[in-house]
């Protein structure tokens, strides 16, 4: 037999609609099923559930971006987890990656903790979007091309919904390419070629936005040390004094 083609259906979006607020985004998001392979796969692992959280029900449906409705910095990161963002239904929420985040936000003065459990946890954020490349949970955390490009509608939609936002902290490679997909589809000049990704690099964009680039914090690069707090402190902290936003300590005031 020939190898499973997986069709995608590329959400379509009027023009006139592209400039809604990011709540509005987000609650339209939460209904895309444009991904056959990743709706399987949400809700297939919405209704096995792994163990240790068999007594909660799981989101399974796309995540949608989280924090604050007017920001000055998105961050963009991979895709949510299996049992992480999937289950929870808020991005980088209820897994590891989400604590490393949190945690530097708060260190930073624009969250008001450092742990991310449940959407209900009054955790808030300051002048800060968290978003992701893709916003439905993948299998084995690796979003197709295919994917990251359909979803990339979102994340364009996300982009125009906050006109004052100056800088873009990209969390890992994957982030990075989906980001700058997005830019050169609404237009916006880049440099040429496509600078090279590596953790602490800053891009600077003619529109006067600045691109600040990190290593995400995965299991993978955390654990091996490839990426340490004071790493992913020095990151946020750039893309933070990008963004115009007044730094603060302890958390959000």
């Amino acid at each position: 037999m020939g190898r499973q083609r997986h069709h995608v259906l590329r959400p379509v979006i009027s023009p006139r609609r592209i400039l809604n607020s990011l709540p509005e985004v987000a609650a339209e998001l939460i209904g895309c099923r444009a991904c056959p392979r990743l709706v399987e796969w949400r809700e297939a692992v919405a209704v096995a559930k792994r163990a240790s959280f068999s007594d909660q029900e799981y989101w399974g449906r796309p995540v949608p971006g989280f924090g604050d409705p007017d920001p000055k910095l998105f961050v963009v990161g991979l895709a949510p987890a299996a049992h992480g963002a999937n289950r929870t239904g808020r991005m980088f929420t209820g897994d590891r990656s989400g604590d490393w985040l949190f945690g530097a936000l708060h260190r930073a003065g624009v969250a008001s903790q450092t742990e991310s459990r449940h959407a209900d946890d009054g955790l808030t954020l300051r002048d800060v979007y968290v978003t992701s490349a893709v916003h439905c949970a993948p299998p084995d955390n690796k979003p197709t091309t295919t994917e990251r490009d359909t979803c990339g509608t979102w994340l364009l939609r996300e982009l125009a919904a906050a006109p004052n936002h100056r800088a873009i902290l990209c969390l890992g490679q994957f982030g990075f390419q989906a980001l700058w997909k997005a830019l050169g589809s609404a237009g916006t000049v880049l440099p040429r070629p496509r600078p090279r990704f590596g953790h602490g690099a800053v891009i600077d964009l003619e529109d006067g936005r600045r691109i600040v680039l990190s290593y995400h914090p995965s299991q993978q690069n955390t654990f091996t040390g490839r990426l340490t707090e004071d790493m992913l402190d020095a990151a946020v902290g750039a893309a933070i004094s990008a963004a115009g936003i007044t730094p603060t300590s302890g958390g959000v005031r």
